[in-house]
C-alpha cells in the first residue's frame, strides 16, 4: 500500500482526463484531496477495491448507473457524485435515483468541488473553547494519543467527536490514513464488507477480493462513527480482532491488524450491554480509554468562540465578506437551547452569512433549517441573567431539590445519562445509584431510561 498523508481525502475522479476532468482533478488537489484518475468505470472498481476511496466523481455518460449497481453489489460504500458537461436533465436523475449523492455540472465550480471536499474532510484541526470539561478532554486525548490502545468518544450527536477523533490522530504521529466508517443506517452486509473486506467468490457478486478498511488504514486509524449501531455479528469479529490483534478474513485468511481503533457513539453503550444488544468484551476493549464531550449548552462562552470561528472560516470558504455579529446576535446565541450542539451553529452561522445584508450580522439572520428565527433574548443585563431563581425552592428538602435537579437536567439531556452526569459533574456511577433510588422509592423518570 502506498503511504500517504493522513490528512488527505482520496477522490476518485472516472472520466477523460483531458479536458473538464483534468480542471476538475486540479480543483480537488487545491481544495485537500489526493486525486486518482480513472478512464473508465472498471480501472475505478480496481482501484477502489484494492484501496477504497473517500469520494468518487463519475461522468454520466460512462454509463454510471451500472457503476453504481456494481458498487452496491460489492458492497464498496463509498460517497459518488455524478457529473457531465452539458448532461440531459433524465441522465442526472437517474444517476441520484441510481444512488449518487448529487450531480455536479462541468465545467466544475470551485466552490462545489471544494464544498464536496470540506463535506468529507475535518473542519477543525482540534475542539476549539475554553470550558473546562472540554479542554481537559482535549488534554487527556493528546495524553493518550500516542498509545496503540482503542479509544471510545461519546457525547451528544454534533458535539464533535469525530473532530477529537481526528486531533488524536494527529498527535498520535501515525503517517498513515485517518479512514471513517459510518456504523449506522447501513445493512449488516455493507459493513461486513467495508470493515474486514472480502474474497472473490464469498458471495455472488463478489468478483474481485476487496481490502476492508481495517486492513486499508494500515497504521493508521480507523474512526468508528456511532459504534452503538453495529451489528451484533460484526460486533463480534470486531472485538476479536481487537483480542487476537489479527483481522480473520471471510475464508481463513488472517491479517494482522496494525490500524488504531477510535470509535463514537451518542448511545449509552453500557445500557445496550445491559439490554443485550452491544457486546460487553467490546465494550471492555473500547471503554479502555474514553473521552467525554460535554453538550455544546453546558459550554458557556465557548458558544461566542466558536461563532467567530465559523463565521470567519465560511466567509472565507465562500468568497463572502467578513461581517462581525451584533451584541444582540451574540446573546441570542448564548440563550439559545442547541439540540444539535456544535453541527447546529456552524449551520446557523453558515446561514447567517447568506442572509445577513449589512455590515454586522444582526439577530433576525439568526434562523434555524426550516427559516424560523432563533428566539431573541429576553433584556435583562448580565448580571441578571446568572442569578438562579431560588424562591421555588425555598422550603424544599436539599435530597427534594437535588432529585429535582437531575431529573429535570436529564430531561433535557434527552434521557442521555452520559451527558446529563457531565453537567451535573457527576460520575455516570453515581447518576445510575441515583435513579435507582428514584425507580425504588416509586418515582418516575421521564424519558425512560
Amino acid at each position: 500500500m502506498r503511504e500517504r498523508s493522513s490528512n488527505l481525502i482520496r477522490m476518485v475522479l472516472i472520466g477523460s482526463p483531458g479536458g473538464e476532468f483534468r480542471l476538475a482533478a486540479e480543483m480537488a488537489r487545491e481544495a485537500g484531496a489526493e486525486v486518482i484518475m480513472a478512464d473508465c468505470p472498471d480501472t475505478a472498481l480496481e482501484a477502489l477495491r484494492r484501496d477504497a476511496g473517500d469520494l468518487v466523481m463519475v461522468d454520466v455518460s460512462l454509463d454510471a448507473l451500472d457503476f453504481l449497481r456494481q458498487l452496491r453489489a460489492e458492497r464498496i460504500g463509498v460517497p459518488v457524485l455524478a457529473c457531465g458537461i452539458h448532461a440531459s436533465a433524465e441522465r442526472a436523475v437517474a444517476a441520484i435515483r441510481a444512488g449518487a449523492l448529487d450531480y455536479i455540472p462541468l465545467p466544475p465550480d470551485r466552490e462545489l468541488i471544494a464544498a464536496a471536499i470540506l463535506s468529507l474532510g475535518h473542519r477543525l484541526s482540534s475542539p476549539i473553547g475554553s470550558d473546562t470539561v472540554l479542554t481537559h478532554a482535549v488534554s487527556y486525548a493528546r495524553a493518550v494519543a500516542p498509545s496503540d490502545a482503542p479509544v471510545l468518544i461519546a457525547g451528544e450527536a454534533g458535539t464533535g467527536k469525530e473532530v477529537m477523533a481526528r486531533m488524536i490522530h494527529d498527535a498520535s504521529g501515525r503517517c498513515e490514513r485517518f479512514v471513517t466508517v459510518e456504523c449506522a443506517g447501513v445493512s449488516a452486509e455493507v459493513i461486513e464488507s467495508e470493515l474486514f473486506g472480502h474474497d472473490a467468490g464469498a458471495f455472488a457478486s463478489a468478483i474481485a477480493r476487496r481490502t476492508g478498511r481495517l486492513e486499508e488504514a494500515g497504521e493508521g486509524t480507523v474512526f468508528l462513527r456511532e459504534i452503538g449501531a453495529l451489528p451484533a455479528i460484526t460486533q463480534a469479529r470486531l472485538a476479536a480482532a481487537l483480542h487476537d490483534g489479527i483481522i480473520h478474513g471471510s475464508r481463513g485468511g488472517n491479517t494482522p491488524l496494525r490500524a488504531r481503533l477510535v470509535a463514537s457513539t451518542s448511545r449509552d453503550l453500557a445500557a445496550q450491554v445491559a439490554a443485550g444488544t452491544f457486546r460487553a468484551d467490546l465494550l471492555a476493549h473500547l471503554g479502555l480509554l474514553r473521552i467525554e464531550i460535554p453538550p455544546l449548552r453546558a459550554r458557556g462562552e465557548d458558544i461566542e468562540q466558536l461563532a467567530v470561528h465559523f463565521a470567519e472560516r465560511l466567509a472565507s470558504v465562500n468568497g463572502l465578506p467578513l461581517r462581525p455579529l451584533s451584541a444582540e446576535a451574540l446573546q441570542c446565541l448564548r440563550r439559545h437551547d442547541w439540540p444539535g450542539n456544535v453541527r447546529e451553529l456552524e449551520d446557523v452561522i453558515h446561514r447567517a452569512l447568506l442572509l445577513a445584508s449589512g455590515p454586522v450580522i444582526e439577530a433576525d439572520a439568526l434562523v434555524l433549517c426550516d427559516g424560523s428565527q432563533i428566539l431573541a433574548a429576553d433584556p435583562v443585563d448580565g448580571a441578571a441573567a446568572n442569578e438562579l431563581e431560588i424562591g421555588p425552592l425555598v422550603g424544599r428538602s436539599m435530597a427534594d431539590v437535588e432529585r429535582e435537579l437531575i431529573l429535570q437536567t436529564l430531561k433535557r439531556c434527552g434521557g442521555n445519562r452520559t451527558t446529563a452526569s457531565t453537567i451535573l459533574g457527576i460520575s455516570v456511577r453515581t447518576m445510575r445509584n441515583k435513579l435507582k433510588s428514584f425507580l425504588e422509592a416509586g418515582i418516575s423518570i421521564s424519558p425512560a431510561v
